[in-house]
Formats: C-alpha cells, sequence, structure tokens
C-alpha cells in the first residue's frame, strides 16, 4: 500500500508552477514563441510527442517532460489536447446518455 506523503505533493505541485513561471519569463524574453510554446499547445499527448511530425520551436523533451521528477516517477499521458483553446476548458459539454436511459 503506498502512504500519500502530502509534503512530496506540495513540493512538486510548487515545482510545477515554477516551471510554469519559467516558461512564461521565456515567453516575455523572446526565447519562446507568443504562438507555439509549451504553454500555449499544453498538454502534449503521447501520440503528440512520438509523432515523426514535429513542427514545434521547443524541444519534445520540454513538452513531455518540463520538470525532471516527471521522468523519474512515471508520467500521466493526457488522452487529448486541448480542445477549442480556453473556451473548451471553461465551456464542458456533458455527452452522458440521458438520466432515463439508465432506467
Amino acid at each position: 500500500m503506498r502512504i500519500f506523503n502530502f509534503r512530496a505533493e506540495l513540493d512538486r505541485f510548487i515545482d510545477a508552477l515554477y516551471k510554469i513561471r519559467e516558461e512564461i519569463d521565456k515567453v516575455g524574453e523572446g526565447k519562446y514563441d507568443k504562438l507555439d510554446n509549451p504553454l500555449k499547445n499544453a498538454p502534449h499527448t503521447y501520440e503528440h510527442v512520438i509523432s515523426s511530425n514535429w513542427k514545434h520551436k521547443y524541444s519534445r523533451e520540454e513538452a513531455a517532460f518540463p520538470v525532471p521528477w516527471i521522468a523519474a516517477r512515471g508520467k500521466h499521458w493526457p488522452s487529448c489536447g486541448r480542445i477549442d483553446n480556453a473556451y473548451g476548458d471553461r465551456h464542458l459539454i456533458c455527452t452522458c446518455p440521458d438520466i432515463t436511459e439508465y432506467l
């Protein structure tokens, strides 16, 4: 049985926030393109990262493993990328069958 380590999870969360801030700064400094950067294109699916058609200006490693502990700990791969950018993030649509179909 794996014991949940709250402190370790908080540390990883803080690392992720620092990494996001670092990526924002890189966009601001011009090191990352404003339209093609790891933040704008996140999340990167497994299929996207291993595809032979990689046209981004940043590396696959930056996309898949932005912080070192992800590779060592095992990564959760999202099943799909963003849908309709921020609109899709904020306006979720339930595709479940109607409740009467369960009766």
